[in-house]
C-alpha cells in the first residue's frame, strides 16, 4: 500500500491536517490507535468545544507563552478567522463568549467532531482506527521519510508523514508521548516535558485542614512570586477554587507552568503565590472601607460586621493569619491590626509545592523543538517529508481557545505543505 500523505493521530491537529492534504489533492491515510477519532476534541471546553478565540493575532500570540512567536507563520496560512469560516462553511454556527472564546451555538463538542470527520470522509481520506504505529521509517542517506511501520509488522510507504499524536496530557484520549521517539530518531531535540494548564498543589495549614476546600473566588488576582526576589513573575485575574490538595480554576491553570519553571530554575521545593481578593482596590481604600464598616456597627463583634466582606469561610483564616480575635469590637481593634487585615486580603500567601502530574494536565509543555521546524510548512528541517503539528511540538497556550487554535493552524499548514510537496517534486 502506498499513499501520498500519512497522518498519525486523529485529534484536532491530525483531522485538520487530513482535511488540508485532501483539499490539495493528496491521497491521504489517517491512522489512529484509538477506536474513535477526536476524543480530546469531544471533551474540550467542558464538552462544548472552544474551537478558537476571536482576538487579534497579537493577543492570541500573547496568550501562547510557550513559543507563541513561532505561530506568526502558521497563522499567515490558516488563522483563527480562517478556523471560524471553515466551520461556518460546514454548517456549524458559532457564538462568541467572554474573552473572545468561540463555541458552537448548540454547545455540543460532538457536533464539531462529527462535522470534521465528515469533511475528512468527503475528501476520500482513508481512515483506519485501532491501528497503532510502531515506527516512522527514514532513509538516512537521503534524509527522507519512507513511511510507517505498524505494530502488526505491516509497512505503509509514503513520501510524507505528519505526526499529530499530541503530548502526554489527558492520556486516556490517546496522548501518551508516542511522537517523541520518532522525532528523536530523525535527529530532533525534545525539550523538557512538563505539565501546563494544571491544578497547583500547596501545603498550607488551611489546605491540609481543608478549611477552604470547595470555596470558589470570583474576580480575584493570583500572582506567582520569584523565589529569590519575591517580585511578581506573572499575574492573572479571574476565578479560582480551593481544593483538598491546593488550588484550581482558570487563573490557577494559567499560573501553573510558572510554578513548575520557578521550582526548576531555583531548585526550591516551594514557590509562593500571592492572592489579591480585591484587585480593583488599593490597600488604603480597603483600610478605609473596613474602618467605615466597623464604625457603622461599633458594638458588634467584628466577625459579624465583616460577614460578607469576604466569603464567610475566609474570615477565620484571615483573622488567624493576622492574630485577630474575631469577637473583638471596633474600639478593641488596633489600627495596626486593621491595616494587617487589609494587607492580608491583598496579599494572601499560598505556598505552592508543585502541580498535579503531566497526565492530569490539560496541556503538555515542551516537545519537539520549534527551532528545527520550518514554520511556514511545519516540516522538519532535518528530514524531508516529516511534519509535526499540534501538541507534540514545544508550543503551548493558555486555555480559552488558544491551544486548539495552535492545533488547527499547525495541522492545516502541515497538511497543505505535505500535499503541495507532491506538486513541487513533479516540477
Amino acid at each position: 500500500m502506498k499513499k501520498d500523505v500519512i497522518v498519525i493521530g486523529g485529534g484536532p491537529a491530525g483531522l485538520m491536517a487530513a482535511v488540508a492534504a485532501g483539499e490539495y489533492g493528496a491521497k491521504v491515510l489517517l491512522l489512529d490507535k484509538g477506536n474513535k477519532l477526536g476524543r480530546k476534541l469531544a471533551i474540550s471546553g467542558g464538552g462544548r468545544c472552544n474551537v478558537t478565540n476571536r482576538a487579534d493575532v497579537e493577543t492570541i500570540i500573547s496568550n501562547i507563552p510557550g513559543n507563541g512567536r513561532f505561530m506568526y507563520s502558521p497563522f499567515s496560512v490558516f488563522n483563527n478567522e480562517d478556523i471560524i469560516q471553515f466551520f461556518e462553511r460546514l454548517g456549524i454556527e458559532l457564538k462568541e463568549e467572554d474573552r473572545g472564546r468561540m463555541f458552537p451555538v448548540n454547545d455540543k463538542a460532538i457536533t464539531v467532531v462529527r462535522t470534521l470527520i465528515n469533511r475528512v470522509r468527503d475528501l476520500k481520506v482513508e481512515i483506519k482506527t485501532g491501528i497503532e504505529v510502531k515506527d516512522v521509517m527514514y532513509d538516512y542517506d537521503k534524509k527522507q521519510v519512507l513511511g510507517v511501520e505498524l505494530v502488526s509488522g505491516e509497512r505503509i510507504e509514503a513520501p510524507n508523514v505528519i505526526v499529530a499524536v499530541g503530548g502526554k496530557s489527558v492520556p486516556h484520549t490517546g496522548s501518551t508521548g508516542d511522537g517523541y521517539p520518532w522525532a528523536r530518531k530523525a535527529g530532533h531535540t525534545i525539550t523538557d516535558l512538563y505539565p501546563t494548564e494544571v491544578p497547583i498543589t500547596a501545603n498550607d495549614s488551611f489546605i491540609r485542614l481543608k478549611a477552604l476546600q470547595g470555596l470558589s473566588l470570583r474576580d480575584v488576582k493570583l500572582s506567582v512570586l520569584d523565589p529569590k526576589s519575591n517580585k511578581i513573575i506573572v499575574s492573572h485575574e479571574g476565578d479560582m477554587v480551593f481544593t483538598h490538595f491546593g488550588v484550581s480554576g482558570p487563573i490557577v491553570l494559567r499560573c501553573s507552568q510558572f510554578v513548575v519553571k520557578a521550582k526548576k530554575k531555583y531548585g526550591v521545593n516551594v514557590v509562593k503565590l500571592s492572592l489579591d481578593i480585591f484587585p480593583g482596590k488599593k490597600e488604603d481604600e480597603l483600610i478605609k472601607e473596613l474602618d467605615d464598616l466597623l464604625y457603622e456597627q461599633p458594638k458588634k463583634a467584628i466577625k459579624n460586621v465583616l460577614n460578607g466582606w469576604v466569603p464567610e469561610r475566609m474570615l477565620p483564616v484571615l483573622f488567624g493569619r493576622c492574630d485577630i480575635d474575631p469577637l473583638l469590637i471596633r474600639t478593641e481593634l488596633s489600627n495596626e491590626k486593621l491595616r494587617a487585615l487589609a494587607h492580608e486580603a491583598k496579599n494572601f500567601l499560598i505556598h505552592a509545592t508543585g502541580t498535579l502530574s503531566i497526565e492530569k494536565a490539560f496541556v503538555t509543555g515542551g516537545g519537539v523543538s520549534v527551532k528545527e521546524i520550518q514554520p511556514k510548512r511545519m516540516e522538519s528541517k532535518l528530514m524531508k517529508g516529516l511534519f509535526f503539528c499540534g501538541e507534540v511540538l514545544d508550543i503551548h497556550g493558555y486555555t480559552g481557545g488558544y491551544n486548539i487554535t495552535v492545533a488547527f493552524s499547525t495541522g492545516y499548514t502541515a497538511g497543505q505543505a505535505a500535499a503541495m510537496s507532491l506538486w513541487e517534486s513533479e516540477e
